[in-house]
This record gives structure tokens, sequence and C-alpha cells, in this order.
């Protein structure tokens, strides 16, 4: 990483081990991209060594793991103990930490002498008091087999949270803001003096707000109700309520923003009826989230969607009037970029958007663990 922190190069390995493998990156503002038939990750990884400049060296390796559980509170160096852990943590996240897994074992089959560093998206979250982690069930089950909430999209709020403070001119001490990741994933956090004190995923990623394709929140009784209504199994139900609800199922059409948007500007009933769902589900969890802070002193929308969708963000911020944000037009229009990222008038509740960097927050991490773990 330079000391700009740019970016040098930035990229995706698509379908993985199918037959339309595809790596894509970006490098010196152009965009390129390579198909590569059948090629597993070792290989894709082989294949990015081609491409990164020959006089950039590789110091250390920074992985994203999904579910740190109550292992891992902050980034580790990777060894073999860690990785037993990881894989204890797996039944929490199937869909997720495997593939980690599969990184980890990757590179450092490939750069077997490069020190290999976890960040976890888990670990931000662990500051939570058990008021908000713990689930009204048998207290057994948290003690035997760690049911609770944990959290997720920690790096990135994490990372918006700091340059919240920046953005304010404010110490992290005494600032109180809710940060609202939005993507294909969402999940919305009470940060307070730097530290996590509510989140609204829980034990997996499936709970909490509506998302591209998860349902977010339901009554568990749904479980019940469709195994004899439809005679699915409890793996069908899963499926259902993993890969075909969230913004996917309202609308019928898409799980992407983007294209709902553009339909409910053409008076496509459903998806802005799903943009309305979306929107009221987030004001009605940032409302609840305000119970865990002292005061507050900003909302940040992040992530692709909090970042650039105006729609949204002004759907969501005529829910919050309660709280007295009024919205700019002309600012939420450019997504604030004339106002370091402020969607609201000046003399109104502050509602800002802030791109997040979770790269950049993993690239610093890895260097700080390295750095610690030096004799």
């Amino acid at each position: 990483m330079p000391p700009t922190g740019e970016a040098i190069l930035t990229g995706i390995a698509d379908r993985i081990g199918a037959d339309g493998t595809i790596l894509k990156w970006k490098i010196d503002g152009e965009k390129h991209e390579r198909q590569l038939p059948g090629a597993d990750l070792t290989a894709c990884i082989r294949e990015i060594m081609t491409i990164l400049p020959a006089d950039v060296p590789i110091d250390a390796i920074g992985h994203r793991v999904v579910h740190g559980a109550e292992q891992f509170s902050a980034s580790v160096r990777i060894c073999e103990n860690v990785i037993a852990s990881l894989e204890e943590c797996t039944p929490l996240a199937p869909l997720h930490n495997p593939a980690n897994l599969a990184g980890i074992r990757a590179t450092t089959e490939l750069f077997p002498d490069k020190p290999q560093v976890g960040v976890f998206d888990t670990a931000f979250h662990q500051t939570l008091p058990p008021k908000a982690f713990l689930y009204a069930v048998p207290y057994e089950w948290y003690t035997e087999d760690r049911i609770r909430r944990y959290g997720f999209h920690g790096t990135s709020h994490r990372y918006v949270s700091e340059e919240a403070a920046r953005i304010l001119g404010r110490p992290q001490e005494g600032l109180a803001i809710i940060t609202a990741h939005l993507g294909n994933g969402c999940s919305a956090t009470a940060v307070e003096n730097g530290k996590s004190l509510d989140t609204t995923m829980g034990i997996s990623p499936l709970e909490g707000l509506v998302m591209g394709t998860r349902s977010g929140d339901v009554d568990p009784a749904l479980h019940e109700f469709l195994a004899k209504r439809k005679g699915w199994s409890l793996d069908r139900i899963m499926q259902a309520l993993h890969k075909e609800s969230g913004m996917l199922g309202l609308s019928g059409m898409s799980n992407d923003l983007r294209t709902i948007e553009d339909a409910s500007l053409e008076g496509h009933e459903r998806a802005l009826m799903s943009l309305e769902v979306f929107a009221y589900r987030l004001a009605k969890a940032i409302m609840g989230l305000t119970a865990a802070l002292s005061h507050l002193d900003a909302i940040i929308f992040t992530g692709g969607v909090g970042e650039k969708s105006f729609i949204i963000r002004a759907l969501v911020i005529e829910q919050l009037a309660i709280l007295g944000p009024v919205l700019d037009p002309e600012r939420n229009d450019i997504n604030g970029r004339a106002t370091n990222g402020l969607v609201t008038t000046d003399d109104s509740f502050p509602c800002i958007a802030i791109p997040t960097n979770e790269e950049l927050m993993i690239a610093r991490e890895t260097l700080a663990v390295i750095a610690d773990s030096q004799p």
C-alpha cells in the first residue's frame, strides 16, 4: 500500500471454478478482464501476480473473514490455531467462512513466507454489551453453543465512523452516530466513542434490515408455517429467506436497487412498494438504535446504495422527521460531493453520505498487526 493509501490494483475473480471464471481488474484508471475457464482460487491468484506491477513488493496478505464469533475481538496474524478456530466458526457462517478459509489456504500455499492476517467482520461488534447481544432464549444456548447476536460489516462501520469524526471535525471520544451500510447486504450500527454498542445483524447476516435477496427480520414462526403449508424442508425455507426474498422477493424483478429505482420512476407499483418497505424498515431500525446511545450527532449512509442512491436517502430521511433532518435536494442529488458528504441543510440534523473503504481498513489492520508482531 503506497503512502497515499490509494489502491494500485483493484479487481475481482468471479465464478471461480466454473466454466465462466473471469478475472476483472482496474489499474491506472483502466478496466480490464481475462477469461480463465475453470480456474480455481489458487490459479486466479497466480494470474493476479502476473498483472501486479513488478516493482510492487508483497510484504503481507490481509484477509476479510466474515465470522470470528467470540474468539476474535481484533485482527490477528493467522496461524494453525487461528485456522482451527475459524473452522469452528464455520457453522455460524456456512456461506462465507469456507470461502474465506479457501483464500487463506491458497495464499499460504503461494506465499508461505509472507505473514497472513485475518480481519473480522464481527470484531468491531465485540464491544456490544450483553443487553444488546443476548437473545431471550434459554441462557444455556449462549453458554454452551455461543448463540448470540454478533453483527457484521464491522470493517465498514469502523471505517466510516472514523471518517465521520474527521468530516465533523470532532474526536471520536464523545461522538455518537448511527452508520447504515447499505448494499446487497445491509446493516446499521450505533457507534459511540468509536465503539459499536448495538447493530442490526445477529448470529448470521440474515437478521435485521431488508436486503438484496435476504428477508431480514421475520417472525420465527414463519418457518413452521411454511413447513406445514408448503411441505418445505428447513433447507428450502432458508434458501428462500437468503436467496429469494428481500428486494428481489418484494419487487419480483431484481435485487439491484438501481433496476428497482428505475422501475419505480416509471410507475411500477411493486418497485415503489419495495423501496418504501426498505426505507421504512431502515428508518425504524435507526430509531431503535438510538436507545443504545446517550445522544445522536449524525447519521451516516455508506455502501453502494447508501453512498449513491439519492432516492433511498430521501425516503429514509423523510421517515426520520422526529430527529429533525431536512433534506437538501441539490446536495442529495450529487451524493453530497460538494459538501463533504452532507445531504441535509446546514441548520438541520446532519445526515452524511460517506464512501466506505473496507480494503483500505484491511490493509491498515494488516500493517498494524505485522508491526505489533515484530520482535
